[in-house]
């Protein structure tokens, strides 16, 4: 356990934050999807799901004003966070997730695992998409793993980012059924 049990901002505070700084309602619904993998991952590790939840919900709270520029995607959320109090290991995780744009390395993991959270939410509502009912109760792990393995289908998502779960000791499988639960619990706030 890291020991911090406090993110430094409430989750309503943190909703209002990122209405503020996002318009596009998918990725506001990226970032719901990353915060409640994020919170799953936080229940397996023994850590705060609290803690791990708010970095999930705000990793991509600069991303309108950075998309163009993924060399400060990470240091502007930092900079508005810092001012809101937030806890400096949420804002260090939250850098990280882009730690290729910015030239830093993911060490702990927390880190690891907002970067394979947030990067396998794509994946997955992909999948979901390809359904007649495009509803993620439809969806099963050995669906997502066929397709995490087929390099064309939702080429944006890197695969790459993914497999870090491995790194923090979760393989694939395991990681893509607790990605995929922890989706389906907010299912309907994701329109999904």
């Amino acid at each position: 356990m890291s020991g911090i049990s406090d993110p430094g901002i409430t989750r309503d505070d943190a909703l209002k934050l990122l209405h503020a700084h996002l318009e596009n309602e998918k990725l506001i619904s990226h970032c719901a999807a990353s915060e409640a993998i994020m919170r799953a991952l936080a229940d397996r590790f023994e850590e705060s799901p609290d803690v791990w939840g708010m970095a999930g919900l705000l990793h991509d709270l600069d991303f309108q004003v950075t998309e163009e520029d993924p060399a400060r995607h990470g240091l502007l959320a930092a900079e508005i966070l810092r001012e809101k109090g937030v806890h400096e290991e949420v804002i260090n995780a939250i850098q990280k997730h882009n730690a290729e744009g910015l030239g830093l390395l993911r060490a702990t993991r927390f880190e690891h695992a907002l970067a394979c959270a947030e990067s396998i939410t794509g994946l997955i509502v992909a999948t979901a998409l390809v359904y007649p009912d495009r509803k993620l109760s439809s969806v099963k792990v050995k669906s997502v793993s066929k397709r995490m393995k087929t390099a064309h289908f939702a080429r944006a998502v890197s695969r790459e980012r993914i497999l870090e779960c491995e790194t923090i000791g979760i393989p694939i499988e395991d990681f893509i059924g607790i990605c995929l639960e922890a989706m389906k619990g907010i299912s309907d706030e994701l329109g999904l």
